[in-house]
C-alpha cells in the first residue's frame, strides 16, 4: 500500500512538471473566389521547386502553361461543389475541389490539393452526406480513392480503396445509402481479372471485394438526370457551371482554363563589387621652388682702345 502511494505521489509531481501544451495554431482562412460576370482564374503559383517535383522541362524563354479542367459538378440547394484538375500539356499538377455555399456566387477550396492527382465523379446523397472519386494520373492511372464528407462539404477526408496501392481507376461508383454503396475498379494493368466490384456498408470507409472479372462488370445503378453540368466555352477561354431552369441553362460561374505558368526564377546577379579605394594622401605633395626672375642685363663694358 505504502509503495503504490508513493509511485501514485511520484506520478503526479511528474505530470505537474509537464509544460502545458502549446495552443493550436488556426488554419489559415480560406480565400474567396468572387464571381461578378467575369470568369474567375484559380489562385496557382508554380517555380523551380514545383518543377523538379513534376520533372517539368520549363525554362525563363519558354515556360510552362498551366490549365484547369472541371471533370464534374454536383449541387444540394444552393451548395454547389465542381472537382477537376490542375495540369500542363503533359503532366498534371494537382487535383482541384471548389465549394459555393451560395449558389456560384463565391468559392473556395475545403479541401488542400492533392499533387499529381485528379478529381472525377461525385455524388451527394443529401445536405451532409457526399463522395468524391479520384487517382494519381501519369502513363497509368494508379493509388485510387475517395474523399468522404459527413457535414455538407466543410471538411472531407481521405480513403484509398486499394490498401496496398496498385494501378487502377474508378470506372463507376454509387451509395443508395449514407452507409450502402458500390464500385467498380478498372486495374488497367492487371493481365486477369481487370474489372473488380467492390460493396461497402461503412459509408466509404472500407471497401469488401466481390467479383473480379477479365471483362467489363455491369454497373447496375441509373443515375438520375442531372440538372447541373460544366462546360469548356471556347470564347470565354473558360468552364461554364450551369443549372438547368425552366428547360433553359442559367450561367451560374465561370473558370479561365489559364491559370498560369511554371517559371524558373531567374538567378540572383552577384553583387557589384566594391570600389576601388584611392591611396590615401600622407603628406601634401612637394613643389619645386619657382626660379628667381632674372634681373635686366648690363651693357657690355666698352674698353678703352
Amino acid at each position: 500500500m505504502r509503495l503504490s502511494l508513493a509511485i501514485a505521489l511520484c506520478l503526479t509531481v511528474a505530470y505537474a512538471q509537464l509544460p502545458e501544451p502549446k495552443p493550436v495554431q488556426a488554419e489559415e482562412p480560406q480565400k474567396v473566389l468572387t464571381y461578378t460576370g467575369k470568369p474567375l482564374r484559380l489562385p496557382f503559383a508554380c517555380k523551380s521547386a514545383e518543377i523538379e517535383q513534376f520533372a517539368l522541362s520549363c525554362t525563363s524563354n519558354e515556360p510552362c502553361p498551366v490549365y484547369l479542367e472541371l471533370a464534374s459538378v454536383a449541387a444540394q440547394g444552393d451548395r454547389i461543389f465542381a472537382a477537376g484538375n490542375l495540369h500542363t500539356t503533359s503532366v498534371t499538377i494537382s487535383s482541384v475541389l471548389l465549394r459555393s455555399d451560395d449558389g456560384g456566387r463565391s468559392w473556395v477550396e475545403p479541401y488542400e490539393r492533392i499533387p499529381l492527382a485528379g478529381l472525377d465523379q461525385m455524388q451527394f446523397l443529401d445536405l451532409e452526406a457526399g463522395w468524391v472519386s479520384g487517382h494519381i494520373l501519369g502513363a497509368f492511372p494508379k493509388n485510387p480513392f475517395l474523399l468522404l464528407t459527413t457535414d455538407g462539404g466543410k471538411t472531407w477526408s481521405r480513403k484509398d480503396i486499394l490498401s496496398e496501392g496498385g494501378f487502377g481507376a474508378i470506372e463507376h461508383f454509387w451509395f443508395d445509402s449514407r452507409n450502402s454503396g458500390t464500385l467498380i475498379l478498372d486495374r488497367t494493368r492487371a493481365e486477369e481479372g481487370r474489372y473488380e466490384l467492390y460493396e461497402s456498408m461503412t459509408g466509404g470507409e472500407s471497401w469488401t471485394l466481390r467479383e473480379s472479372s477479365s471483362k467489363p462488370i455491369p454497373f447496375k445503378r441509373e443515375k438520375p438526370a442531372a440538372a447541373l453540368r460544366t462546360r469548356a466555352d471556347g470564347p470565354s477561354k473558360s468552364y461554364v457551371i450551369e443549372k438547368l431552369q425552366g428547360g433553359r441553362w442559367h450561367t451560374l460561374a465561370r473558370f479561365l482554363v489559364d491559370v498560369g505558368e511554371c517559371r524558373p526564377e531567374e538567378p540572383e546577379s552577384p553583387p557589384p563589387p566594391p570600389p576601388e579605394l584611392e591611396p590615401a594622401e600622407s603628406e601634401a605633395p612637394r613643389t619645386a621652388p619657382s626660379p628667381k626672375p632674372a634681373g635686366p642685363k648690363r651693357p657690355p663694358t666698352l674698353k678703352k682702345p
